[in-house]
C-alpha cells in the first residue's frame, strides 16, 4: 500500500463536504446576553462582504433604535417586511418568498431564536434560515447563548429565567462558523446604564432581575464553554478531512429514559449534554406499557413532544412495548452497546414503592455493567399521574370523581353474588371449599378492574366470610384460632390472586394493543400488495388512514412539476389555502409540514411526504378529528407513508413497463404497417400506372377485347386498393377506440346476401352452399359492419380454396346466440396458429397461395365480433379438409 494513503481525507468527510456545497453557508454571531454587540458585529461583517463584491441584503435586522446600530444599517439593501395582522394588531415578520426570488448572495437575518407571528410559514425563524441555506443563499445571523435548546434547563436554574425562545443544537453544530462577541460583566453592565441596550426603564428592571453579574459570569462562561465546543469539533473536522489519528469518539452509546412523569424534556437534554462531553452517539427510548393507553391527549402529546425534541437534538429515538420497563431498558443497551444509562427519579408513595419497585430502583439493582445516573430533572414541575392528571389538578378534583365508581360497584355485586352462591352451598359443603367461590370472584374482580378494585373485593370477601360463615355468625367475632389462621390464609391468597389477576389484565389489554397495531398494518400491507392501479393505490390508503387514524384525508399525487388531488375521505373534503401551500413546500422539500408542524402550523392538514429515495411521488394530507396525533398515531402514519409510496412506485413501474411493451408492440406493428404498405399499396399501384401508361400511349394498338381485358385489371387492382385502405381504416377505428355501431335487428340471411352480392364477381366459377334454417333468429347488429366480416371470411376461403371445391356457408339457433360457419376445403391451418391467425399482419405459411394481403383482415373480424359481444373461431373443416370459420352472435330475445 503506497504511505500516501494514509493520508487520504475520509470518505465520510468528502460526502459531507459534497451535501454542504449544494446548501448555502450560515455564520452566526453568538454572545452571552442581549447587548454586546452580536447585530452591530453582523452589519459590519457584512459591509466587508459587500466591498468584496457580495451580493449582499437584510432579510430582517432589529437595531432597537439603537443609533449606531441604525447608522452601520445604511448601504445595505433591505428586503420589506411581511405584514401579519394577529387578533387586530400587525405584525412585521421576514418575508421568505421576497428573499427567495431576490436571491441574494448573502442575507442578513437578526435573532435566530425569534418565534413568528402565527400565519408565517414556519413558527421559527431558524426554519425560515434552514428553508434559505437549502436554497444555496448563504446567511449571517445572531444568537443568544440562552436559546441553545440543550442549555436551556441550566439556564433556567442560574437566571431564575424560563427561555420559551430555542434553537436545536443541530443548527449551531451545522454551523459553517460561529464568531464569539463577548463583553465582560462590567462592560455590559455600563453599556446598560447608558442607555445602550433598553431604554432607561427597562435597564433599572432587567439590571435587577436578568442581567446581574453573577447572571452575566454564568452566562459568559457557557458561551466561552460553546466557542471551545466548535473549536474542538472544527479539529475533529480537519482530523477527519485530513485522515489523522487521534482520540476518535468511542462506539458506546448514552441512552436515556423517557417516562410519562413530565420531566423527559429536562432528561433529554442532560443526555444531550453528557453525550457531547463523552463525543457519543445518544438514543432516547420510552417504554410504553399498558398505562399507556389510560394516559390522557395532554399526557401522549407531551411524550410525543419530548422524543420530537430529542430528535431535533441530534439523538436516536426508540419506542418499545413491555411491562418490564426496566428490562426492556436493560436488553436495549446491551444490544446497543450502551455504557451511561440517564433515568429520572419519580417522586411515589411509599405504598406504591412497596408494590412495584420504581423503574430506575431496578435498573439501579439490575444494570451493574452499566454506567446509571438517576436524574431528579422534576424540581418545580408538577408529577403526572397514571391518567395523565397532575398532582395538583388531583388534589383540588372533588374526592368523589376521583373513585372509580362503577368499578367499585361491579366488585360489591361480585362479592355478593358469590356470597349467595356460597350461602346455599354451606349446607352440603364445609367452609374451606367456599373461600374457593370468593377467590374466583376475587380473580374475576382483578382481570376486570385492576389490582386496587380486586383488593377492595379481598378485603370485602374478608369480612363477609367472616360475618356469614365462621362461628358465631352474623358478627365479625373470632372464637377459635384455626378459624383465624383460615381467614388469614384466605386473605393472603386473595391478595395474590388479585395481584396475578392485575398482572394479567395488564398483559392483556398490551396484547390486545400490539395484535390491533399488528393487524392494521398487515391488513393495510395485504391490501396495498394487491393494488394494480392508481385508483387502487389511492383508494387503500385513504380508507385505512381515514379508519385508523378517524380523520378526514386527501390523497395528491405528483404529476409533472404540479401536486393534484387523487381522491379523499369524505369525498367533499378540499384543502384549505394554508394547507395547499403546506403540501406544495411538501413537495419541494419532502419533509413534513402543516397542521402542529414546524412549517405552516396554521394550516388545517397535516401532510406527511409519500417518498422513494431522493423523490416524493406525492403527499397524503391528514386533519385529525381530535386536532393532534398521539404517538401511536404517528408511528402508523409513517409506515403507513412508506409502504404506500412503495406501491405508487410499484405501479408506476408497472405502468412504465406497460408502456414501453406498446411502444415496442406499436413500433413492430408500425413496420409490419410500412412492409404491408410498401407491398399491399405498392404492387396494386405499380399495376394501375402501367395499365393507365399502356392504353394511353398505345390506345390504337389495343384492340376492344384487349382494352376491356385491361381496364378489368384496373378495376380489380382499383377494387383490391380500395379493400386494403377499408382494412386499415377500420383496424385504425378498433385501435383508437372510436368505432361507433349502429346496432338494429338485423336478419341474418340479408348480412349473408349482401355479403355474397359485394363478392360476386369473385364468386362466378365457384359453387356455394347455402345453409340456413328457417327458425334463425334476429341479431341486434350494425348490418354494414357485419356485411365487411362476412366478405372478409369469404374472401379469405376463396383464396386459399381449389376453384373447383365449394365454400358451405350455414346459418341457425345455437342456444342463445346465432352461428354462422364459413367452410373451405382447402389446405386448413395447423392447429397451432388457429388462435394467431387473428393477431394483426399474421399471415399462414405454406397454404399453396402467394402470401399477399396485410394479414388484417380476420384481426379486423375479431374486432367487429366482439365490439358486438360476439366469439370468432377457427376450427378444422369437415373431415379434417379445410377451414371452418365460426361466429356467434347474440340472439335477440323474443
Amino acid at each position: 500500500m503506497n504511505d500516501n494513503d494514509d493520508n487520504r481525507p475520509s470518505p465520510d468527510f468528502l460526502l459531507e463536504q459534497a451535501n454542504r456545497e449544494r446548501r448555502g453557508k450560515l455564520k452566526i454571531f453568538i454572545g452571552a446576553a442581549p447587548g454586546v454587540g452580536k447585530t452591530f458585529s453582523m452589519l459590519r461583517a457584512a459591509h466587508s462582504r459587500k466591498k468584496a463584491g457580495i451580493d449582499v441584503v437584510v432579510g430582517i435586522v432589529e437595531t432597537h433604535q439603537r443609533s449606531e446600530t441604525d447608522a452601520i444599517l445604511e448601504g445595505i439593501e433591505v428586503i420589506p417586511r411581511l405584514n401579519l395582522d394577529y387578533r387586530g394588531i400587525q405584525f412585521q415578520e421576514m418575508d421568505i418568498d421576497a428573499v427567495l426570488k431576490r436571491r441574494p448572495q448573502l442575507v442578513l437575518v437578526d435573532e435566530l431564536a425569534h418565534s413568528n407571528i402565527p400565519g408565517a410559514r414556519h413558527p421559527k425563524r431558524y426554519q425560515d434560515v434552514m428553508e434559505l441555506l437549502d436554497s444555496g443563499i448563504d446567511v449571517y445571523s445572531t444568537l443568544n447563548v440562552q436559546h441553545i435548546e440543550s442549555l436551556n434547563d441550566i439556564v433556567t436554574r442560574i437566571t431564575g429565567v424560563t427561555v420559551r425562545e430555542t434553537v436545536p443544537d443541530s443548527i449551531i453544530q451545522n454551523a459553517d462558523s460561529i464568531e464569539l462577541i463577548d463583553l465582560t460583566p462590567e462592560e455590559l453592565l455600563q453599556r446598560l446604564k447608558e442607555g445602550k441596550v433598553y431604554i432607561p426603564e427597562q435597564a433599572r428592571l432587567a439590571m435587577g432581575r436578568f442581567f446581574t453579574p453573577g447572571n452575566l459570569t454564568a452566562l459568559r462562561e457557557l458561551a466561552l464553554r460553546q466557542a471551545a465546543a466548535r473549536v474542538d469539533d472544527q479539529m475533529t473536522s480537519y482530523m477527519r478531512q485530513h485522515a489523522i489519528a487521534g482520540p476518535w469518539p468511542a462506539s458506546e452509546r448514552v441512552l436515556v429514559c423517557i417516562g410519562d412523569d413530565g420531566q423527559g424534556a429536562s432528561l433529554v437534554r442532560t443526555a444531550k449534554r453528557s453525550a457531547e462531553r463523552r463525543q457519543a452517539d445518544w438514543i432516547a427510548v420510552y417504554v410504553e406499557t399498558h398505562r399507556h393507553a389510560s394516559l390522557s391527549d395532554s399526557a401522549r402529546r407531551e411524550i410525543t413532544r419530548t422524543l420530537h425534541l430529542a430528535e431535533s437534538l441530534g439523538g436516536e429515538t426508540l419506542t418499545v412495548t413491555g411491562e418490564d420497563v426496566a428490562g426492556e431498558i436493560l436488553h436495549i443497551a446491551r444490544e446497543r452497546n450502551v455504557k451511561v444509562i440517564i433515568i429520572g427519579k419519580t417522586q411515589r408513595s411509599w405504598w406504591s414503592r412497596m408494590l412495584r419497585p420504581s423503574a430506575a430502583a431496578a435498573v439501579l439493582d439490575r444494570g451493574g455493567s452499566f454506567d446509571i445516573m438517576v436524574m431528579n430533572g422534576a424540581e418545580g414541575r408538577p408529577r403526572k399521574s397514571e391518567l395523565g392528571l397532575t398532582a395538583e389538578q388531583k388534589i383540588f378534583e372533588p374526592w368523589y370523581k376521583r373513585i372509580a365508581w362503577r368499578a367499585y360497584a361491579r366488585a360489591t355485586v361480585t362479592v355478593s353474588i358469590a356470597s349467595v352462591i356460597c350461602w346455599g352451598a354451606s349446607f352440603i359443603s364445609d367452609i374451606s371449599s367456599l373461600s374457593l367461590l370468593y377467590l374466583i370472584s376475587v380473580l374475576l374482580v382483578a382481570v376486570d378492574c385492576g389490582f386496587i378494585v380486586s383488593a377492595y373485593a379481598s378485603a370485602l370477601s374478608f369480612v363477609v366470610f367472616d360475618f356469614l360463615f365462621i362461628e358465631p355468625r352474623f358478627s365479625l367475632i373470632i372464637t377459635r384460632h384455626e378459624d383465624l389462621l383460615t381467614l388469614l390464609f384466605f386473605l393472603v391468597v386473595a391478595f395474590a390472586i388479585s395481584f396475578i389477576g392485575d398482572y394479567l389484565q395488564r398483559q392483556i389489554k398490551v396484547t390486545r394493543l400490539n395484535a390491533e397495531r399488528t393487524r392494521a398494518l398487515y391488513d393495510f400491507s395485504k391490501a396495498i400488495a394487491a393494488t394494480a392501479t392508481f385508483d387502487d393505490v389511492a383508494a387503500t390508503v385513504v380508507h385505512f388512514a381515514a379508519n385508523s387514524m378517524k380523520a378526514r384525508i386527501v390523497l395528491l399525487l405528483v404529476k409533472g412539476d404540479k401536486l393534484a388531488p387523487k381522491t379523499s375521505f369524505p369525498v367533499d373534503v378540499r384543502l384549505d389555502t394554508a394547507s395547499n401551500a403546506a403540501m406544495d413546500w411538501i413537495v419541494r422539500h419532502g419533509r413534513p409540514a402543516g397542521l402542529n408542524s414546524d412549517t405552516l402550523p396554521g394550516a388545517q392538514f397535516y401532510g406527511l411526504p409519500l417518498k422513494m429515495g431522493d423523490r416524493t411521488l406525492g403527499v397524503l394530507a391528514i386533519r385529525p378529528d381530535s386536532g393532534s396525533f398521539t404517538l401511536d398515531q404517528e408511528n402508523f402514519l409513517i409506515s403507513l407513508a412508506s409502504q404506500s409510496a412503495v406501491a405508487i412506485e410499484r405501479v408506476r413501474l408497472v405502468e412504465d413497463i406497460e408502456g414501453a411493451r406498446l411502444q415496442t408492440e406499436t413500433e413492430r406493428l408500425r413496420a409490419s404497417l410500412l412492409s404491408s404498405i410498401s407491398h399491399d399499396i405498392r404492387a396494386p399501384l405499380l399495376a394501375i400506372m402501367g395499365t393507365v401508361n399502356s392504353l394511353r400511349s398505345s390506345w390504337e394498338r389495343y384492340d376492344d377485347k384487349m382494352r376491356q381485358k385491361m381496364l378489368a385489371t384496373l378495376e380489380d387492382e382499383t377494387a383490391s386498393l380500395s379493400h386494403f385502405i377499408d382494412n386499415l381504416l377500420d383496424m385504425t377505428q378498433l385501435v383508437s377506440g372510436g368505432l361507433k355501431l349502429r346496432r338494429q335487428p338485423l336478419d341474418i340471411r340479408n348480412a349473408i346476401n349482401g355479403a355474397l352480392t359485394l363478392l360476386r364477381k369473385a364468386l362466378d366459377e365457384r359453387p356455394m352452399r347455402i345453409d340456413i334454417t328457417a327458425d334463425v333468429p334476429l341479431v341486434d347488429a350494425d348490418a354494414i359492419i357485419l356485411e365487411r366480416v362476412l366478405v372478409n371470411i369469404i374472401d379469405n376461403a376463396c383464396k386459399f380454396a381449389p376453384l373447383d371445391q365449394p365454400i358451405t356457408i350455414s346459418a341457425g339457433r345455437d342456444g342463445p346466440d346465432v352461428r354462422v360457419t364459413i367452410t373451405d376445403r382447402g389446405s386448413g391451418i395447423p392447429e397451432d396458429e388457429r388462435e394467431r391467425v387473428f393477431d394483426m399482419f399474421y399471415r399462414v405459411k405454406g397454404r399453396g397461395v402467394p402470401l399477399n394481403g396485410a394479414g388484417l383482415g380476420l384481426a379486423i373480424c375479431r374486432g367487429f365480433v366482439e365490439a358486438h359481444g360476439g366469439q370468432i373461431t377457427a376450427l378444422p373443416g369437415s373431415d379434417g379438409i379445410g377451414t371452418q370459420i365460426v361466429l356467434r352472435l347474440p340472439a335477440i330475445k323474443t
